[in-house]
Parts: C-alpha cells; structure tokens; sequence
C-alpha cells in the first residue's frame, strides 16, 4: 500500500473513530441528563445547563478529528 492510501485510511479512522465516540457519548449523556431530570424536576436547569456545556465538549472533539483528517487530506496533493 502507497503513503496515498495510508493517508486515506488515516483520514477514514480520524473522522470515523471521533464521530462513533462522540455520538455514543452524547446519547450516553443525554439519556442520563433526561433520566435525572424525570427523578428530580426542580433540578431541570441546572442539569440542562451541564447537559449543553458536555455536548459542546464532545463535539469539540468530533471538529478536532475533520480537523486532522482536513490536515491529513493536504498531505495528498
């Protein structure tokens, strides 16, 4: 295999490996944040304030792997 294919497939892990984590932990999150909410009404702002704050975070690292993979596509040319 050529470095053009090695950076191919690098490039599929970045974007794939980051996009699989963050959406298994933001559905991981969100049902916990939903689930508490139920149990606990009057805590519902608190707890969705956190909810959004963690969701930013995680999407964060799904920009960072298009980043690395954008990183990794100029390396084709």
């Amino acid at each position: 295999m050529d470095a053009t294919g090695l950076i191919a497939l690098a490039m599929a892990l970045a974007i794939g490996l980051s996009a699989i984590g963050s959406g298994i932990g933001q559905g991981i999150a969100t049902g916990r944040a939903t689930e508490s909410m139920a149990r606990q009404p009057e805590m519902a702002g608190g707890i969705r304030t956190t909810l959004v704050l963690g969701l930013a975070f995680m999407e964060t690292l799904t920009i960072y792997g298009l980043l690395i993979a954008l990183m990794l596509y100029s390396q084709l040319g």
